[in-house]
Formats: C-alpha cells, structure tokens, sequence
C-alpha cells in the first residue's frame, strides 16, 4: 500500500527561504544537493529544474526529508507557499525523479584560476570535529532547512561551508560565532576559531 506524501512549510530563521518537508525521504542520509540555477540542475534534478521555472525560485536545496526553496524578494511567502507545496507533493506523490545524479562539489567564488581552493591537511582533531558537528551542529542546521559541511582544521581555525537557508541568512554570522564557535571551543581547546567559506 503506497503512504499518502505529506507536506508542510515550515519559515526559516532566512526570511528569503522555506523549508518543505516531507513524511519520506527524499535523498540518502546526510547527503544534501544545492542549485542557485536552472542551468546548475540541469541534468542532475528533474525537481529542481521544474522548480526554477517558477519566476520567483532562486534556489532549491535538498536534504534528507525537505526542500528549501530561496524566493525572490518582490513577491511575499503568503502569494506562494500552497503552489509551491502543492508542486512538490505532486511530483513526489507521481514517483517523479528527485535527484539523477549529484553534481561533483562546487567551487567557492574564491576559487578562481589564480587562486586555487585551499585544501586542507588532516588533522588529529578531524574526527572530533566532525563528530560534534554531526552530534550537536547538524540536526540544528537541518531544523532551519540548512546544511552544515566540514571543511578542515589549520592552526586554531575550523572552515565550515553553509548550504541551504544558513547561506546568506541574517543569523547566520551570530549562529558560526556564537554557537558552533563556542561549543568546538568548549570540548577542543585547540580551535580558536570558525569561520564558514561562503559567508
């Protein structure tokens, strides 16, 4: 017997976003897909491509059990929000393709030509890093219809990259300094810092 596919919005700490969930999954655990363009989901998310041609859609980012839609600013959520549900349960209820195939990670805009990403050594607190993230950081993040993504540790500093509705909103900043800062400082003395790539 097929589960009928519910879905609720749920506002962000982003007013720019929403977050859509579903009572089922849509992509693996702990993987997450970003697109801030019709050109980007080509070939990767049908759902995603048929989301941009709404003329409001930003940016579509998913994760396990939701879609974070980021709108435009001329046109207000309450205009918006039951199309777009309706959209999305339908394309789920009719066992429509979500994702084809992930695209290979993005470069950040630092990352030109002349300046090459910079890659990380490993480092001894890696994994501790990574777990406290994934302990305390993540469900968080995914609460607000974001993505939290680890980066790497050198001298003192923790790089993390923000996706979803944590890129570009508002608190952002205040949710890097004061709370994910504060609790690697807590159990790991060696960090002095977190700072996120794309903020």
């Amino acid at each position: 017997m097929q589960v009928p596919v519910n879905i609720y919005s749920e506002m962000t700490p982003n007013p720019s976003t929403m977050k859509f969930v579903a009572n089922k999954y849509l992509l693996l655990s702990g993987e997450s897909v970003e697109f801030t363009s019709l050109a980007e989901a080509k070939g990767y998310s049908p759902l995603a491509e048929e989301l941009f041609q709404f003329p409001f859609v930003r940016g579509v980012f998913m994760a396990s059990n939701f879609v974070t839609i980021t709108k435009s600013d001329n046109i207000p959520w309450d205009f918006i929000t039951m199309e777009i549900r309706e959209f999305i349960k339908s394309w789920i209820s009719d066992g429509k393709d979500i994702l084809i195939q992930m695209p290979a990670p993005k470069a950040t805009p630092e990352a030109t030509e002349d300046a090459p990403k910079k890659e990380y050594l490993p480092s001894e607190y890696d994994d501790a890093i990574r777990d406290l993230l994934d302990e305390y950081v993540k469900p968080a993040v995914e609460t607000d219809g974001g993505a939290i993504e680890f980066r790497g540790f050198d001298q003192g500093v923790v790089t993390v990259l923000l996706k979803g509705s944590c890129a570009g909103c508002p608190s952002s900043t205040a949710t890097l300094k004061g709370g994910i800062e504060n609790l690697l400082k807590q159990h790991l003395p060696e960090v002095t810092e977190v700072v996120a790539e794309n903020i």
